[in-house]
């Protein structure tokens, strides 16, 4: 596969979109996004033969996505070590308003995270890994995950509250 241009660009038109919003939630911009879908496809096609078969050649992808994702965040170590206090003081500040807003604007306002609060969110809400998987994979302790999720989460509702005042013209005064 490696050899084959023709192969490789149909497959890059094939999956590029997919396998975008995929970085898209791992990155803090389009430039790095792409970045990390070029990097992915690099992987994808170094690695064609180890593709077995066992499930989808697009959920193989995905993960291939995903990890070149979690390196790219590992290289500019975004994560905050929060203490166990603050991490309890976090849980349960605010009631969710998820309901009220699209897909769209959901998306829209985890971009807005920071890095380290957007990646462990990603993982855990949207790709279902535990908190170990997490912590192993970024190379962080089970809690620091706990940690960025619970603030993630509690950052999200705020904005989420704001979004939605915002739209029913209610000042934040």
């Amino acid at each position: 596969m490696e050899g084959n241009r023709r192969m490789q660009e149909e497959l890059y038109r094939s999956f590029s979109p997919r396998m975008y919003a995929v970085c898209l939630r791992y990155a803090g911009k389009a430039e790095e996004a792409e970045d990390i879908l070029q990097e992915g496809f690099i992987k994808v096609f170094k690695k064609m033969d180890s593709f077995r078969g066992d499930g989808s050649f697009e959920g193989w992808m995905r993960r291939i996505f995903v990890n070149t994702a979690i390196e790219h965040f590992r290289r500019r170590r975004y994560l905050m070590p929060v203490t166990e206090k603050e991490e309890n003081t976090l849980e349960g500040k605010y009631t969710s308003a998820l309901d009220d807003l699209g897909a769209k604007d959901v998306m829209a306002l985890i971009q807005e995270l920071s890095p380290g609060y957007r990646t462990v969110f990603n993982l855990y809400v949207v790709e279902g890994y535990t908190h170990r998987e997490i912590a192993d994979m970024l190379g962080i302790s089970e809690g620091t995950s706990k940690s960025q999720l619970s603030r993630a989460k509690v950052i999200l509702q705020e904005m989420v509250k704001t979004f939605i005042d915002r739209q029913r013209g209610v000042s934040s005064k």
